[in-house]
This record gives structure tokens, C-alpha cells and sequence, in this order.
């Protein structure tokens, strides 16, 4: 009797456990936008004086009318990220029914 038992919580997590790993893959799918329009960022003289070259971090908080509410910086280098951040501003998605955060990586390279 207590075997059954035990099979049958073990049976439960698992089952549990799957439909956790699912709605998590769903809300990842769900949060992400098609980019509808996307301008390059301009490359800074600065940095192309230097020939840097690496990318630049972001998250943008995208309003369901598809226009970039706000980019918060991530990682990159400073002279390269006033850039990205004017570049993702510029930016617009598909609607959506509500704000979404979408992570963004700008890559740049001096050629």
C-alpha cells in the first residue's frame, strides 16, 4: 500500500514538473515580438577612430503599440552604447497586448 503511494506522488511531481517546464517555454515564446522596423545605429567616430568593434547589451520596454518605452543598458562598451541605446529607440515591434521587456544584442563592427 505504501508503495502504491509512493508511485503514485512520484507520478505527480513528474507530471507537475512537466507542465512547469512547459508554461515556462510558453511565457519565454510569448514574450518575444517581431521586430517591424529596425535602423542601424550609427557607428561612433570615436570608436571608429579607434577601430572598436563589440556589441552592446540591452533590454527595451516595448509599450503594446510597438514603440520602445525605455532601454536599459546591460553591458558593452561606453563608447559604443549611447549609440545602441539611440538606435533601439528608434525601433518598432508588432502590437502586442501589453508592455513587453525584449532583450537585444547590437553588434558592432568598424568594416
Amino acid at each position: 500500500m505504501r508503495r502504491t503511494v509512493a508511485v503514485a506522488v512520484l507520478c505527480a511531481c513528474f507530471s507537475l514538473s512537466g507542465a512547469y517546464s512547459s508554461a515556462q517555454q510558453a511565457e519565454s515564446t510569448e514574450n518575444t515580438r517581431k521586430v517591424v522596423s529596425r535602423p542601424n545605429p550609427v557607428y561612433p567616430a570615436l570608436a571608429r577612430t579607434m577601430s572598436l568593434r563589440g556589441s552592446v547589451r540591452l533590454d527595451a520596454v516595448v509599450a503594446p503599440n510597438g514603440t520602445v518605452r525605455s532601454v536599459v543598458l546591460r553591458g558593452g562598451h561606453p563608447v559604443l552604447a549611447q549609440a545602441a541605446q539611440s538606435a533601439i529607440m528608434k525601433w518598432r515591434w508588432e502590437p502586442a497586448n501589453h508592455d513587453t521587456h525584449e532583450p537585444i544584442e547590437v553588434k558592432f563592427d568598424p568594416q
